[in-house]
């Protein structure tokens, strides 16, 4: 029994404090077995544990206050938040959501709070992180690229409107300069995003072993053993080659496959898997598709017939909306602080737009 049960009376300050914590633990494995129900084999059963854990947890602020538990209270909004979040979507974000959550648990410093319990939130954290990563695996390369390709729309041609914008050129101009952007800067990214991806496909398949190779071995000379050869491009040493080849040749389970071979595996370097998923046109359509629709943004106060310096103002402000939406993504996916990383985000991306816009008024006219 912990000794937080043998102590003083609580202050009505400590019964708030432990019905909200209650709350919380209530609403927390609420998200869990939302998030649960959404998934299926694995994960379901690692999340339906962590529900049980939270209900552990309740179960200790139960106790503590006895008859004086009061009237069902909500969770924290964040978790209520999240809860919402889990039920309609339970994806990745909520995940990230989720694991930054647990991330700010009281009760290490809460002496109420037992040391297992602490503990437990703790691990629960890292549990979130391994599933969240397993989510972060999972993105194709096509979102990879959709994030980075609005990012890059937004200020590149922001920075193109603005810089034309200073030099006082009429709106139709400006206009027709951040269309033409528009389209350059997309087919641009979709080739490039092609290119990209199809040679690293190419360099993928090119390390990969043939299948043919494997009909070969019959017919290896068993003194010179040359399998040994591949084994040692492959990392091992001559003595570990030379074993596993013999193994190799020995055996005809693996031998119907012999440079897929577990040991062969182990010392061959890590694909990055995330960066091996997508195709060439997937990730190219995704990458234009986004530019063009980060790279719209700054345009639409002159498609809709603004100019001068309210135009110029709308698109910085738009701009900057979209800056702290992509910039939170990101941190979420990464696992780092959303705020930050929008932060972060917009004060690149207007700074870099401020540079044309100054240049602009450096070498032009005067502003329309």
């Amino acid at each position: 029994m912990n000794d937080v049960e043998t102590r003083r009376e609580p202050t009505p300050a400590d019964i708030r404090r432990w019905r909200q914590y209650l709350a919380d633990e209530l609403a927390e494995a609420a998200v869990y077995r939302d998030l649960a129900a959404r998934r299926a084999g694995e994960e379901r059963a690692i999340l339906l544990s962590l529900a049980e854990a939270e209900g552990r947890h309740e179960a200790h602020w139960r106790r503590l206050l006895g008859d004086q538990v009061g009237p069902k209270k909500n969770g924290a909004l964040r978790t209520r938040m999240l809860g919402f979040l889990a039920r309609r979507f339970g994806s990745v974000f909520v995940l990230a959501l989720a694991q930054r959550a647990e991330s700010r648990s009281p009760y290490n410093k809460d002496h109420d709070a037992t040391g297992a319990m602490a503990a437990d939130e703790s691990i629960h954290e890292e549990v979130v992180r391994g599933l969240a990563a397993r989510g972060r695996k999972r993105l194709s390369g096509s979102f990879r690229a959709a994030v980075f390709g609005v990012n890059d729309g937004l200020v590149s041609n922001l920075a193109l409107v603005l810089g034309i914008g200073a030099t006082g050129v009429p709106a139709a101009t400006i206009l027709f300069t951040g269309l033409a952007g528009l389209l350059a800067g997309a087919l641009s990214m979709g080739a490039g995003e092609y290119v990209s991806v199809r040679s690293q496909r190419e360099l993928l398949e090119a390390s990969s072993p043939t299948p043919t190779e494997k009909s070969v071995l019959t017919r290896l000379d068993l003194e010179a053993n040359e399998l040994t050869l591949v084994y040692r491009a492959r990392g091992m040493s001559p003595e570990k080659a030379e074993l596993h080849a013999k193994q190799v040749l020995r055996t005809a389970e693996v031998a119907t496959n012999p440079f897929e071979a577990a040991d062969t595996r182990a010392v061959m370097p890590t694909v990055d898997e995330h960066e091996a998923i997508g195709t060439g046109i997937g990730a190219a359509s995704s990458s234009f598709c986004f530019f063009a629709s980060g790279a719209l943004l700054p345009v639409l106060p002159y498609l809709f017939g603004m100019s001068g310096l309210p135009a110029i103002a709308l698109a910085t402000v738009l701009v900057g909306i979209a800056l702290l939406a992509t910039g939170a993504v990101v941190g979420l996916l990464s696992g780092g602080p959303p705020l930050r990383r929008a932060l972060r985000q917009l004060a690149i991306g207007l700074a870099a737009a401020g540079v044309t816009y100054l240049l602009g008024l450096a070498f032009g006219t005067t502003l329309a």
